[in-house]
């Protein structure tokens, strides 16, 4: 069984960071307006994308650019440009979608490697093959894609890499292909700009031509979710994926997503990965980490399961529901804290660290660390700055940094179970 790698969402230059320490092998980011998230795209500048790129390269991970929108006509000349600055950044590969945009890749940038966007839909080796013999050296498969079909394109196609999704949104519409957001908000889902129309809640009507009768179905009484899809998690699917030695790559979905979604997405992946290569695989320890996160329910979508065995890929009844944990604070630097919550003293917060971190446990005038059940936790006497500003309690929204009783890693979270 060969080791998979983790690929995992770089939203901005803090959640790069926060992928790489938790454990992913390598990141996906964007800048500019080439890419289907046009949001975090903006949140890197051409100095924090390179700043990103560097990094990734420091710790010895790789770095994929996503170039992966459809552009129009008036967009050529501007994509030449942005694939000649990644040519000169020296990111690992290149996420695209079209024929088009690949052209231009291999002739600006022909060093760079090509994956393939889930955009581009492949579902067989047909497929894979011409677009392997175009450049791609990778594919990410379509979501609709089932194991069976990916072990078969591997096998027809053994030089091609194989990655697939396996956390995070699903769409409603096939691979993406969606025109709700374009029709009733004028953003294009598939220039990076959607506006999640699918994720609102709905009324429904019968109308009878025969006399004009219009009837108001109903679901329940706010309406409902019908395009809701709920969220992928294959967390309990990871060793029997990796036994096929068919996927090369595990990709977490979530560039728009929490500091925390990307720490504890990632952590748990890696868990998995690391546990199937060791032969102590623990579905349930990473089925338990995952559901700490908000979801709109889960699904394990296409992959393991055909779509007519499916009882439900759609959450009709909310869009969103509180994972098992509240996150409470985050420390960068692992000696100071910024709350994200609330904080109380004399309360036990949950460490959330990247793996193999190493806790010491302490007690002194500011609090106390220790391990309790498996958990390490941390108390607090004392929510004092390091001007030496004193709180009985401090709440989301508080921007002063409060001192920890003892160094922790850089980006831990303190958490509570809800």
């Amino acid at each position: 069984m060969k080791k998979v790698e983790l690929l995992s969402p770089a939203g901005n230059l803090t959640k790069l960071k926060i992928a790489l320490e938790y454990g992913a092998d390598a990141v996906y980011a964007s800048m500019g307006n080439f890419s289907l998230r046009q949001r975090s795209a903006k949140e890197f500048d051409l100095e924090s994308f390179s700043e990103g790129v560097k990094l990734t390269h420091e710790k010895g991970k790789k770095f994929y650019a996503t170039v992966n929108g459809f552009p129009f006509n008036m967009q050529i000349e501007g994509i030449k440009k942005h694939i000649q600055t990644l040519k000169e950044l020296e990111v690992d590969a290149m996420i695209i979608a079209t024929p088009g945009v690949m052209a231009l890749a291999k002739e600006i940038a022909p060093q760079i490697e090509i994956h393939l966007s889930t955009q581009a839909n492949v579902m067989n080796y047909l497929d894979a093959k011409i677009y392997h013999q175009m450049g791609a050296s990778r594919i990410v498969a379509a979501r609709e894609m089932s194991l069976k079909d990916a072990i078969k394109i591997k096998e027809m196609v053994p030089n091609l890499e194989i990655e697939i999704f396996v956390h995070g949104s699903m769409c409603f519409a096939y691979s993406g292909r969606c025109l709700v957001s374009a029709v009733q908000s004028g953003r294009f889902s598939n220039r990076g700009s959607c506006a999640n129309d699918c994720r609102f809640n709905y009324e429904l009507y019968a109308k009878s031509p025969e006399n004009g009768a219009l009837f108001r179905l109903e679901e329940n009484e706010g309406g409902t979710y019908i395009m809701n899809s709920k969220d992928l998690n294959l967390g309990t699917h990871i060793e029997k994926i990796m036994q096929t030695d068919a996927i090369d790559s595990f990709k977490i979905e979530g560039r728009t997503k929490s500091e925390y979604y990307v720490a504890c997405a990632t952590r748990a992946y890696r868990m998995a990965i690391d546990d199937a290569m060791a032969g102590k695989f623990d579905p349930s320890k990473y089925e338990k980490e995952l559901n700490s996160l908000a979801n709109r329910g889960f699904t394990d979508g296409y992959l393991i399961h055909k779509p007519y065995e499916r009882k439900s890929t759609q959450s009709l009844d909310i869009q969103m529901e509180d994972g098992t944990h509240q996150v409470h604070a985050i420390s960068e630097d692992g000696e100071v804290f910024k709350t994200k919550h609330r904080i109380d003293l004399n309360t036990p917060y949950e460490i959330v660290a990247p793996l193999n971190s190493q806790i010491c446990e302490v007690e002194n005038e500011i609090g106390r660390v220790y391990s309790q059940n498996g958990l390490n936790l941390i108390e607090f006497k004392k929510l004092t700055t390091k001007t030496g500003k004193e709180f009985s309690d401090i709440h989301s929204g508080n921007l002063n940094e409060i001192i920890l009783p003892v160094k922790l890693p850089n980006f831990t979270f303190l958490r509570k179970e809800i």
